[in-house]
């Protein structure tokens, strides 16, 4: 239930780790904030719009039609100036979050941003804020690695790209008809190939510009060929199960 009282932040993200590390945030620097969260912006209710001080909205990840979902963004910016809206961006859509969401009452961050930049950003308020995070404007390094092809097995891109879309471990085992234990050993088999050691870190590389190139998840105009192949049976040695 919201507070009709004090502040209200709402946070929109599809990723778990996501909502959690906010939750904990929150009520570590902003104890006078109530706080709720949607999934998506389609899960946005009125109310929650109407009573919003603040609203984070975690964008990284609209990579199907990003156009699209940010101009959704667009216009309830338009509506709802009294919003301070947080956007949390990837390198990739740098350039259409500039060109759509970049309003007075708007911060754009990186979705590498330090925490203390979010906190800082809702400290600062709308009218004091920093419109754009200085992770955003320096430059990318470029690297040989950047350019390197992780050698990910067709199965393993498959159910990272899954879980970047922000399908749960059993929701992808009933989708291609395989057992969790197998659909979990192939996430962590591939996070092994990346060096990754976490599920954070795993989220951190899918979103990032090497990950969202790797996984073709940058595509806003539908499936890439690769996708639409016969899925060959992964023969690859899966040395440990994680349940």
């Amino acid at each position: 239930m919201l507070s009709l009282h004090g502040k209200h932040c709402v946070v929109i993200s599809r990723i778990p780790v996501m909502q959690k590390g906010f939750a904990g945030v929150m009520a570590r620097h902003f104890p006078d904030f109530e706080l709720t969260f949607c999934r998506s912006l389609q899960e946005l209710t009125l109310l929650q719009l109407r009573s919003a001080d603040v609203i984070i909205a975690d964008i990284s990840g609209e990579y199907r039609n990003p156009r699209g979902s940010l101009e959704e963004y667009y216009s309830l910016l338009n509506q709802y100036r009294e919003i301070h809206w947080i956007f949390l961006v990837s390198r990739p859509l740098y350039p259409i979050a500039v060109e759509l969401l970049m309003r007075p009452e708007s911060t754009l961050l990186s979705d590498m941003e330090p925490i203390d930049g979010v906190i800082n950003a809702i400290r600062a308020g709308s009218e004091r804020a920093e419109r754009i995070s200085q992770t955003l404007l320096i430059p990318e390094p470029q690297s040989v690695e950047d350019e390197h092809v992780i050698a990910l097995t067709h199965s393993e891109r498959k159910v990272l790209r899954l879980l970047g879309k922000g399908w749960g471990i059993n929701q992808i085992a009933t989708l291609l008809k395989k057992s969790n234990k197998t659909i979990s050993a192939q996430k962590n088999s591939a996070m092994r190939r990346l060096s990754l050691r976490s599920n954070a870190d795993m989220y951190a590389w899918i979103s990032s510009t090497q990950g969202m190139r790797e996984l073709s998840l940058i595509s806003a105009y539908g499936e890439f060929e690769e996708w639409k192949k016969p899925i060959q049976q992964d023969t690859s040695p899966l040395s440990k199960i994680v349940q």
